[in-house]
């Protein structure tokens, strides 16, 4: 016969012999440590040289502060709790979202909900436990993907509203005031943060530097024209505005999230 563990240690020597596999991470809930720990030090006195890690993560809870479940007590099935998403994502946009064509709106509110869970997931700190609250999930208000989404497409419109090719005319910026200082230094740690979060298995991190950047731009945004400014000032705002898209986009698919055009 056999067991989770026998099988664990047939896949560590079936991966390290027939997949040539130099690494093999586990991401498993934080209670299946003991499991893993007795897994890693058989496979050590077995001689198998292989970079074997846990990476746990924390509890899914209800509003009750409980293990989430359905109302009959079983685990949820993600396929459902990703349709509840995107009907929540849907409802929540209505009158407010300024795309007209039906199929569109679907496929928009499809992706804000996928990219909702997705981001509520990786934003706390892989072990702690998090409350799932669809509502607060799918709100442009907050710590959540469509806030960031929404950022990201106010940064395009800019160049929408221009009404022209844009090209940077290669000019040293001239960052005059502190908002566009701020911003500038916020975009400058994006290469400071990616290291990092790949040494740790924090994705965390990342998610918590792209709110802030969001956050830094809709300061810098409402405090500094940019389509109403001339000449070095104008370039200027408008570099931060096309690297802060650059740097969401690019930050945001780290995190396997896409960014819609039009919200």
């Amino acid at each position: 016969g056999f067991n989770y563990a026998t099988t664990d240690i047939a896949t560590v020597d079936y991966r390290l012999e027939e997949l040539g596999a130099d690494a093999a991470w586990y991401v498993v809930d934080h209670r299946q440590g003991d499991h893993f720990r007795q897994l890693f030090s058989v496979a050590e006195r077995r001689g198998r040289q292989m970079d074997l890690e846990h990476i746990s993560f924390g509890t899914i809870l209800g509003k009750d502060g409980k293990p989430l479940k359905t109302r009959s007590g079983d685990l949820p099935l993600l396929s459902d709790l990703l349709d509840d998403a995107v009907k929540a994502a849907r409802q929540s946009s209505e009158g407010r979202s300024r795309v007209e064509k039906e199929e569109e709106r679907d496929a928009l509110a499809e992706l804000i909900g996928i990219s909702a869970i997705k981001f509520m997931e990786l934003s706390h700190h892989r072990t702690s436990d998090y409350i799932f609250d669809l509502d607060k999930m799918v709100s442009m208000e907050g710590d959540t993907a469509p806030y960031l989404q929404y950022s990201y497409v106010r940064c395009r419109s800019i160049f929408a509203r221009l009404g022209e090719d844009y090209t940077p005319d290669g000019a040293a910026l001239e960052l005059r005031e502190e908002r566009e200082v701020h911003l500038a230094r916020m975009l400058v740690r994006f290469g400071e943060i990616v290291p990092v979060v790949l040494e740790g298995f924090r994705p965390n991190l990342l998610a918590g530097y792209l709110l802030e950047l969001a956050r830094a731009y809709h300061s810098f945004f409402q405090a500094c024209p940019v389509l109403k400014s001339a000449g070095p000032v104008k370039n200027t705002r408008l570099v931060l505005c096309e690297l802060t898209a650059g740097v969401l986009r690019q930050g945001l698919d780290l995190l396997g999230i896409d960014v819609p055009e039009r919200m």
